[in-house]
């Protein structure tokens, strides 16, 4: 199984107040097995943008913090073509565009989404490919 990571489970490990521990859980299964793991290249900027609005020492928390990660092995999608046809359907159901392009990964790849938006994984929970962490870790998470 490949987990596809959301940006707000990430910017749960850097804002205490949104301290979770599905998400801290996630940061350390990352940590021990990156090739588990996957983001669309679209991750890291949308990280580091709210880090830049809501983080005292957002420069630091994203270059010590979210870069080693993205270095360590993960896998990075970029946005092409096929995803982007593929993040389609999901607009249309309801995500962003930027969430559509999580689930279409999610999807191509055979992997769940794990978000903490329960807004976007409502919108598509029928489709089985997102968890939604706030609520519980998904089903076949590792040990």
């Amino acid at each position: 199984m490949i987990w596809i990571v959301d940006a707000s489970v990430a910017l749960k490990w850097f804002i205490e107040e949104e301290r979770h521990p599905h998400a801290d859980e996630v940061l350390l299964k990352m940590v021990e097995h990156p090739e588990q793991f996957a983001v669309p290249e679209l991750f890291a900027f949308e990280v580091y943008a709210v880090l830049q609005r809501v983080h005292s020492f957002a420069q630091k928390a994203f270059v010590e913090g979210v870069l080693p990660l993205l270095q360590s092995g993960l896998l990075r999608e970029p946005v092409t073509e096929r995803l982007a046809r593929s993040a389609e359907r999901f607009v249309r159901l309801g995500l962003t565009g930027y969430d559509a392009c999580y689930a279409a990964l999610a999807r191509e790849l055979g992997g769940t989404w794990l978000t903490c938006d329960q807004k976007a994984h409502t919108a598509i929970e029928r489709e089985n490919i997102s968890c939604f962490l706030d609520k519980a870790m998904p089903k076949g998470w590792p040990d």
